[in-house]
């Protein structure tokens, strides 16, 4: 007596007969397959040689000679030293790795009050002789330049509370007068703030940019 073949019973076939419900799943199993190949391939830039408005993603030289020249644009418009604007971009956000300034555009530490223009971030503030660590709330740009530009606006148009409080920064005639008179403005509470900016400026040859 010959034998019954046996019918096929798996994930696809039950009994011999196809199944919708297997055929469904195992295109939903491949597609994730897929979907999930293409993620894990590196992606291909097509941007190499377009100039990166993030200036953390460039060497030190790279990063004073972009900043440079929309500093001195800075400079001739409200009295700025490009010199001052380029190191204290250095020193605040140094060199464009600090969270705040890879993140949000903020290369001077600028706070704000604004809540949906800020974003609450740790910072170390000097007080009564020691560093403390403090939560303030920063600003956020679009890029930055809008961070330069808004910087530069602080010293001319001062505070709410004193609108000449920066004039000596802007009428300053060379870096170290205009290092300290940050500091005496309280544009920093780090006592050591003057001379930080003036060792970034003669390591850098920046005064070349005030000429």
């Amino acid at each position: 007596m010959a034998k019954r073949k046996r019918k096929k019973t798996n994930f696809l076939f039950k009994r011999g007969k196809l199944q919708l419900s297997g055929v469904i799943s195992l295109i939903l199993i491949f597609g994730l397959v897929v979907v999930l190949a293409v993620q894990l391939v590196p992606r291909i830039s097509f941007t190499n040689n377009q100039q990166s408005t993030n200036l953390s993603t460039k060497s030190h030289q790279q990063f004073i000679q972009t900043i440079a020249p929309y500093a001195k644009e800075m400079h001739q418009s409200y009295g700025v030293l490009p010199s001052i604007t380029i190191a204290q971009a250095i020193l605040e956000s140094d060199w464009g790795t600090s969270q705040l300034s890879e993140r949000y555009n903020n290369y001077f530490g600028m706070k704000g009050t604004i809540y949906q223009t800020t974003k609450e971030m740790k910072t170390e503030e000097f007080v009564n002789g020691k560093w403390i660590t403090v939560t303030d709330r920063f600003r956020v740009y679009n890029s930055w330049k809008d961070s330069v530009k808004d910087h530069t606006m602080l010293f001319v148009n001062g505070t709410n509370w004193n609108r000449n409080q920066y004039k000596n920064v802007l009428t300053a005639k060379n870096y170290k007068t205009a290092a300290q008179a940050l500091y005496t403005a309280g544009y920093a509470t780090d006592p050591g703030y003057p001379n930080k900016l003036i060792e970034i400026i003669q390591s850098y040859q920046l005064e070349k940019y005030d000429q």
